[in-house]
């Protein structure tokens, strides 16, 4: 596959790539710095200088060209403003659906949050990234894109672990394993239109991935 990740800098983001490069696949990681090119290479994925918040979806349409997939692991991160919540964690995961529906990308999976809400508080903190996050999952599911949202809940920098449980919101969980969850949902058909909450568990990840399936 040519995936193409969106935030390709972020922690998840570099893990996913080097998963992705092992497993032969063609990585594009989209970065606004061009500094951080070279941890991208690192990883094993091609960077590609586009800035989610400045670029119109005409100029990403043309940047981005054709891809299987598209994963958006962007986000403004917890020191950032309300605005950039809207701009980017909203206003760029939705700029990229246009663009998969332009260029014909039907596969989108997107990296949300536990507890993601379109109603909630636009609270100028946190209520304000969970009704961001909520507003692009929703816009997701109306798009008409081959779509899985996953929603994570508190982030570690544990090392992997390979099993997570995806029937509860409440609980923390490693990056390495959802990037590793994202990996498996790239190779894993029939994952289309699923939205759940992944956190540390007990099933190994081939296995809760392929009950989401089943279940779709």
């Amino acid at each position: 596959m040519d995936v193409v990740i969106a935030g390709g800098h972020g922690q998840i983001a570099l893990l996913l790539e080097r998963l992705l490069a092992d497993e032969g696949h063609a990585v594009r990681g989209l970065i606004r710095n061009p500094d951080h090119a070279p941890d991208l290479e690192a990883a094993g994925a091609t960077p590609v200088v586009a800035d989610l918040e400045e670029q119109d979806v005409d100029a990403l349409a043309r940047t981005i060209g054709d891809a299987d997939a598209i994963v958006f692991a962007a986000g403004a991160g917890p020191g950032s403003g309300p605005q950039r919540k809207w701009t980017l964690d909203y206003a760029g995961a939705v700029k990229l659906m246009e663009v998969a529906r332009r260029n014909g990308i039907n596969r989108y999976i997107i990296v949300s949050s536990t507890g993601a809400d379109p109603e909630a508080e636009d609270d100028g903190a946190f209520g304000t990234y969970l009704r961001a996050k909520g507003q692009a999952d929703l816009k997701l599911t109306q798009s008409g894109l081959s779509y899985t949202i996953v929603r994570p809940g508190r982030l570690t920098d544990a090392a992997a672990t390979g099993a997570v449980d995806t029937s509860t919101g409440r609980g923390e969980i490693p990056r390495a394993d959802v990037a590793a969850v994202i990996a498996e949902l790239l190779d894993t058909p029939g994952t289309a239109s699923v939205t759940f909450d992944v956190n540390s568990g007990n099933a190994p990840i081939a296995e809760a991935v392929g009950a989401l399936a089943s279940e779709s």
